[in-house]
This record gives structure tokens, sequence and C-alpha cells, in this order.
């Protein structure tokens, strides 16, 4: 009996599993980025439009040492945070996900980004349009637009 109810859980949840899977694919790379949303011509640089100190955050998409980073710079502040991560792809979003070894905060980043996300997180990247993107991560959020700087 007991065998037979390990296989039929079995049956239920393998499927589930591979579901899973397939409705979020990640890149570790930029090429594989590019080739995981069919866009060659995907944006790598963005800039912040919706802060309210005039400061925007910068975003770049970056490959370092053969790995897929992002880095948010503070317009005349420095970093604010660099990571190291993957970017995967959800049903609607893009999430950049990472683990606390590979998150840095530079002197830009308060301390309430510090404690949120000291121990790993993600970024969650939504496309508003073609040159429009909505990041967000705990506690914040931001609209940012392409740009060529």
């Amino acid at each position: 009996m007991f065998k037979l109810f390990s296989l039929l859980l079995l049956a239920v949840l393998l499927p589930l599993s591979s579901h899973a899977r397939d409705s979020q694919r990640c890149a570790a790379t930029i090429t594989e980025l590019k080739t995981l949303l069919g866009d060659q011509t995907f944006p790598l640089k963005w800039e912040e439009t919706t802060m309210d100190d005039g400061k925007p955050l910068m975003l770049s998409i970056l490959d370092k040492n053969g790995a897929l980073s992002v880095e948010f710079i503070k317009t005349r502040h420095g970093l604010w945070a660099q990571s190291a991560g993957v970017v995967c792809k959800t049903d609607v979003d893009l999430e950049i996900r990472f683990t606390s070894e590979q998150i840095q905060f530079g002197p830009a980043a308060g301390w309430l980004l510090r404690s949120a996300l000291g121990n790993g997180g993600k970024f969650t990247l939504t496309q508003l349009g073609p040159k429009k993107l909505r990041v967000a991560t705990t506690g914040w959020s931001g609209i940012f637009n392409q740009t060529d700087k």
C-alpha cells in the first residue's frame, strides 16, 4: 500500500516540478539573458526617473569575469549596490536573484537597503514599454528609462 501511495504521489509531483522549471528559466550571462528574452537589443543601461532627490540611480547590467552582474550607481554619491547573480524570467517579470555573498553595498546605500537585502534577495524588473522598466525590491521601487550613457 505504501509503494502504491508513493508512486501516485510521485506521479502527481513530477509534472508540477517540471512546470515550475519551465516557467522560470534563468540566465547567468548577458548572452544567455538576451537569448532568454528573445531580444538581442535588450538595453543594458537604465536611468531612474522617479527619484525625489534629483540624483537618479543608474542601472547597468554587465558581464564581469564571465558572470552576469548588476550595478546601481547613485548620481553624485557613487555605488549604491552591485551584485552577481542570475536573471530569471517568470510569467510576467524578470528577477535578479542574489545571495548575501553576491551583493555588495556602496557608500550610497542606506541602512534600510543594507538590512533589507543583506541576507540576499531579488530585484524585480517589469518592462512597462520598449524603453521603460520598473525595478523593485523590498521597500523600494523606481521607474527607469533606457539610456545610452
